[in-house]
């Protein structure tokens, strides 16, 4: 594991966005496996930002998502279809039939989760698997608990990630379900790229910093990776910032 700390969000953002870039200018037809929330949304910015400088084309690019609620419409302006095209799909030039994410309106749920799993499969895995990292731990929607070797699933979503994402839905009624990628399908991505910042994910970040598996951190299953890049603030890490 190659742990990057940096100065703050914004520097932990630009540093995302070239290791992103660089994936795509080297791989024109990589597998982005992205992530959804608040942590990614200054990466996304600066990566939208440099390809359109330096004129780099995502057309060829295909993007697989982590996670999706169940029970709001695809066109509902928190779901994550809707954050991927306004942020991501739609400013980068990607293709509609090259970008996907769970389905969570389907009524056919444990139908949905195989489906996407084998979808990735077919897509030979991704080449590079962007993850945020909850207060808990969790990964994705994979909450404490799930076992490392689980595939894509359907989760009841905790207290404390509930609170974490009620700023999105100002009063409106709140998802309590989430279609999630399983640790066991994130842990087959080819090169993985896990964000942090602000003193709300220390803890986390220093169980995962510990070396010690536990699947009560779910975050702590990428030990086991042999190919993991941390960018941290030094809140998440507190300590100095120094690129290594």
């Amino acid at each position: 594991m190659r742990v990057i700390a940096v100065a703050d969000y914004e520097e932990m953002s630009v540093l995302a966005a070239e290791m992103i870039e660089a994936k795509v200018r080297n791989q024109p037809d990589a597998v982005l496996g992205l992530a959804t929330g608040g942590t990614p949304l200054g990466t996304y910015r600066h990566l939208v930002e440099s390809a359109a400088a330096r004129h780099l084309s995502f057309r060829r690019v295909k993007t697989v998502n982590l996670d999706e609620y169940v029970g709001i419409p695809a066109s509902h302006p928190q779901s994550y279809h809707s954050y991927m095209k306004e942020n991501v799909f739609d400013p980068l030039g990607i293709l509609p039939e090259n970008s996907h994410l769970p389905n969570g309106e389907t009524l056919e749920l444990t139908a949905e989760c195989a489906r996407y799993d084998k979808l990735i499969q077919e897509l030979n895995s991704v080449d590079l698997q962007v993850l945020g990292i909850g207060q808990n731990g969790h990964i994705g929607f994979n909450e404490p608990g799930t076992p490392f070797n689980s595939s894509t699933h359907v989760v009841e979503l905790t207290e404390s990630t509930l609170r974490a994402n009620a700023k999105y839905f100002k009063g409106e009624k709140q998802p309590v379900q989430a279609i999630t990628m399983g640790i066991g399908t994130i842990l087959k991505s080819k090169e993985i790229l896990l964000l942090a910042s602000g003193s709300s994910k220390k803890e986390a970040i220093s169980a995962l910093m510990s070396g010690i598996r536990d699947e009560n951190v779910p975050a702590t299953a990428l030990v086991s990776h042999p190919s993991v890049t941390v960018i941290a603030d030094s809140e998440a890490l507190a300590v100095e910032s120094k690129r290594v």
